[in-house]
């Protein structure tokens, strides 16, 4: 962990001297949602139609991010994205968050003062606020995020939805945030990095590791458009694609070609291919199996346009069906990548090596 000579510890300021030095310059919700900010035992937000949203992930040093690749605000700015975007899947909007911070007693307030602050910005981004949390002694800094949205009148979109003649649909790119951690574990930009590879193409997709930015207000419109299923791609494409195909009991077939222009988001699939040359890896592995950069899947009726944003990449079968030539699809619900189902990296395993 990166520390500064002299820096107060949370050890010396104390739990609550660091809660008010987080919470402190907090502005106040302004449209509505949050009638109870901190200060008392719990929040209080108002909800629109009588439902909420909830969700929570965690985010662990060690194991989700490390501090000598992370700036502080990054590592707070990922811990509501993660959040956000899945609150985005189910065609909601966030409404506040609760962020619970554990981190050991030599812990500088400098580091939990950066991490509120990208936080704060990053829920800013999303047009929620962050409304209460704790803080405790831990072994090592962990972050654990409580989402709180509403549908607004929506239906929750569902991963159980998708139906046979639907199209598979993308709002955002995948691949980016992986090619980017296969970088810094590289060690590109230290002296001992060998890798040659155009910086600024490095620096796109490290900053996609970095920072994600799930497209948030395409959950929303997906719900809105008739959307028949929906999931936050976190964990690799054909993973979390395969979660909806087993939750729908379908077969999706993606189409390779449309998911390269999906692939790399803003850095582009040109910039996956350039960094797997130069580590000698399977572009496509980091595309199809590699997670973090939260865009949108759905399914939607094949009969209507899709909303601005989204691309086809892919379609909805039964189980089973015959095809052309006789062959069928798979008997139980599967993810096929062209005819084929993939073999490559299986996405991220919470409990892997």
């Amino acid at each position: 962990m990166r520390t500064e000579v002299d820096e107060p510890t949370v050890a010396e300021v104390g739990e609550f001297g660091v809660i008010r030095r987080l919470a402190g310059d907090r502005p106040p919700g302004t449209d509505g949602t949050v009638l109870v900010d901190t200060g008392d035992d719990a929040a209080v937000l108002a909800t629109s139609d009588g439902r909420v949203v909830a969700c929570t992930d965690m985010l662990v040093e060690g194991r989700h991010f490390r501090l000598e690749w992370s700036a502080p605000s990054d590592v707070g700015r990922k811990a509501i994205a993660q959040n956000a975007a899945d609150i985005a899947a189910m065609g909601g909007e966030c409404t506040g968050f609760l962020v619970a911070l554990g981190c050991p007693p030599s812990t500088p307030v400098r580091v939990l003062e950066e991490m509120s602050a990208g936080a704060r910005a990053e829920a800013a981004r999303v047009g929620a606020a962050i409304v209460g949390g704790d803080l405790v002694q831990a072994q090592q800094v962990v972050l654990s995020v409580t989402a709180l949205g509403a549908l607004s009148g929506r239906r929750a979109v569902r991963r159980s939805g998708a139906r046979p003649g639907d199209v598979v649909a993308l709002c955002g790119g995948t691949g980016a945030s992986a090619a980017g951690l296969a970088l810094l574990e590289s060690g590109w930009g230290t002296s001992e990095c060998a890798v040659a590879l155009d910086e600024a193409a490095a620096a796109r997709l490290i900053a996609a590791h970095l920072r994600p930015h799930p497209p948030y207000g395409a959950g929303p419109q997906a719900a809105d458009a008739g959307a028949t299923a929906m999931i936050d791609i976190s964990d690799g494409l054909v993973a979390d694609l395969g979660h909806l195909a087993a939750e729908s009991g379908v077969v999706l077939r993606l189409d390779p070609a449309r998911l390269a222009e999906d692939a790399g988001g803003g850095a582009g699939f040109d910039d996956l291919r350039a960094a797997a040359d130069a580590l000698g890896a399977d572009p496509w592995d980091w595309a199809l199996g590699g997670g973090e950069d939260h865009p949108l899947a759905a399914t939607f009726p094949a009969a209507g346009p899709l909303p601005e944003g989204w691309r086809a990449v892919g379609t909805v079968h039964a189980t089973g069906a015959a095809e052309a030539g006789g062959a069928r699809l798979p008997a139980g619900p599967a993810v096929l990548v062209g005819d084929s189902c993939y073999g490559g990296a299986p996405g991220w395993v919470a409990f892997g090596g």
